[in-house]
């Protein structure tokens, strides 16, 4: 007989892209910081990751969230983000994905939680209607107005910021998001990241475009992210970032609501508090949806080649 290990899971989509959350069944990372729990995770359970959203039981557009007791002493819980290619250090959707979850599962109420990440805690409100608002790490700019040789595509202008994972977030020139064009899109994220990193930015593993609004928000975009699938979202540390650079570049004001719509012409809604003036350093609030769409056992067999995910070789 083979031994079976399962894996209890929930999933969601916010604005269309998925979260798989683990509710049981997860390797055990001791304790610490979530910031060394992580690399822990790479380093001897990148397996589990693997089996967890890579075919044949996942897709790498699929983001998986390992609930996990939090570390800082004012968290009510903490989560480790990954996907196809590694782990994430934030993921505004899947934390939206994530309380959403928890409520379907009735472990929170409505009103403000604390979760600890591998970047640090994050508050998280879920409000009555089922809403999310996460008030996400504090996000920056690094560089403004990068300009980067790309191969096939020519002078591209962009900035590079944090919003809880890196970004590139391109200013010009500018392509038709639709997704019709998704093809060409990701040829175009995927070489400016490669001619980014080349330049001395080998942080970034996000690339994002920009373009005029079609669902009636102030614009849209389309992300590119580390795995090469594209977030199907607004994404919600992208969004992060944009409004870091827009109040760096003093185009919205604190408080003031920004509409980000993603590809699929879903939206979050994002504003920011001043952290840091002097310094550019913004808190920002990133407010969306989520609709639970399975409840499912994960079987992992001894039998079963691919047991632990198709992985690259």
């Amino acid at each position: 007989m083979a031994n079976l290990h399962r894996i209890q899971v929930v999933d969601s989509h916010t604005g269309g892209e998925p979260t798989r959350v683990v509710i049981s069944g997860g390797p055990d990372l001791g304790t610490g910081p979530l910031s060394e729990r992580v690399l822990r995770l790479g380093s001897q359970f990148d397996r589990f990751r693997s089996a967890v959203v890579n075919e044949p039981r996942g897709s790498d557009v699929l983001v998986g969230a390992l609930l996990v007791s939090p570390h800082a002493p004012d968290c009510d819980f903490g989560v480790i983000f990954f996907n196809n290619v590694g782990s994430l250090g934030m993921c505004g959707h899947g934390t939206i994905g994530l309380m959403v979850t928890l409520a379907h599962l009735g472990r929170v109420r409505p009103g403000t939680h604390r979760i600890d990440t591998p970047v640090g805690p994050v508050s998280a409100t879920l409000h009555p209607d089922g809403r999310v608002s996460v008030a996400n790490v504090a996000s920056y700019r690094q560089q403004a107005s990068v300009s980067v040789e790309v191969p096939g595509i020519g002078v591209v202008l962009g900035d590079v910021a944090w919003g809880g994972n890196w970004f590139f977030l391109v200013r010009s020139p500018v392509w038709e998001l639709s997704l019709q064009n998704v093809e060409t899109l990701t040829d175009v994220s995927w070489r400016i990241r490669q001619a980014v990193n080349a330049q001395g930015f080998p942080e970034v593993d996000h690339v994002e475009l920009f373009g005029p609004p079609a669902s009636g928000g102030h614009s849209r975009n389309f992300v590119l992210c580390p795995g090469k699938a594209y977030d199907r979202s607004p994404c919600g540390t992208g969004t992060s970032a944009k409004l870091a650079c827009l109040a760096a570049d003093g185009k919205l004001e604190e408080g003031q609501s920004w509409i980000q719509e993603g590809i699929l012409g879903s939206s979050f809604s994002g504003e920011y508090l001043w952290e840091d003036s002097a310094r550019g350093r913004v808190l920002p609030v990133v407010t969306g949806s989520a609709h639970v769409i399975a409840e499912a056992t994960l079987i992992l067999s001894d039998e079963d080649p691919f047991q632990w995910g198709i992985r690259p070789t």
